[in-house]
């Protein structure tokens, strides 16, 4: 029996993290104002979480357990975050229970990254950079921050950057992909 190939779902996953983080950042960043939550909302439900989740599942099946874990756990995020905006109006956001919501993001990035060595430099990047978006999110979360002020903004700042760097990764992947593999955009391998 023949096993059917599938396609390489991390340009999907990529993508769909870098089109939410994006809108997102622009908000904590104080570039655009917060009537941008609902751009927000209906990535995070459909292309932030819904995608990404399905390139977890995707990932699963070609036994990437970082891709896997990675995809899924911020399909998930998304999820979450369109959840709190259908049901409490991103209620969430501001709440004493927020910070540490975004804490515990920090710790799951921090854990991921830490395995994202084990890839290219191009993934490690995006880590590294969502690690410290989520960091100063986090702290400034803890300081009762709204967007567009201190850590929050440089924290959306950092996000805009995660989301560009995020979709490099993916376009690399379509690109060397769809062109057969005569065209490479580098990726910097970490093991060559």
């Amino acid at each position: 029996m023949t096993e059917t190939k599938i396609a390489n779902p991390a340009a999907l996953g990529l993508s769909g993290f870098a089109a939410t983080t994006l809108v997102l950042s622009l908000v904590n960043a104080g570039i655009v104002d917060a009537g941008a939550l609902g751009a927000v909302l209906a990535l995070a439900l459909v292309y932030g979480g819904g995608a990404q989740l399905l390139a977890g599942m995707w990932e699963f099946r070609s036994g990437n357990t970082f891709g896997a874990t990675a995809f899924t756990s911020y399909g998930a995020f998304w999820l979450a975050i369109a959840a709190s905006g259908i049901f409490k109006g991103f209620a969430i956001v501001g709440t004493t229970g927020f910070p540490y919501f975004l804490l515990a993001w920090t710790i799951i990035t921090g854990f991921l990254t830490v395995a994202s060595v084990r890839t290219n430099g191009a993934t490690v990047a995006v880590f590294v950079a969502l690690f410290l978006t989520f960091l100063l999110l986090t702290i400034g979360a803890f300081q009762k921050q709204a967007p567009g002020v201190g850590l929050t903004q440089i924290g959306g700042y950092l996000g805009i950057v995660t989301a560009i760097v995020a979709w490099y990764t993916a376009m690399a992947v379509v690109v060397t992909e769809a062109s057969g593999g005569k065209i490479k955009l580098p990726v910097f391998p970490l093991n060559a």
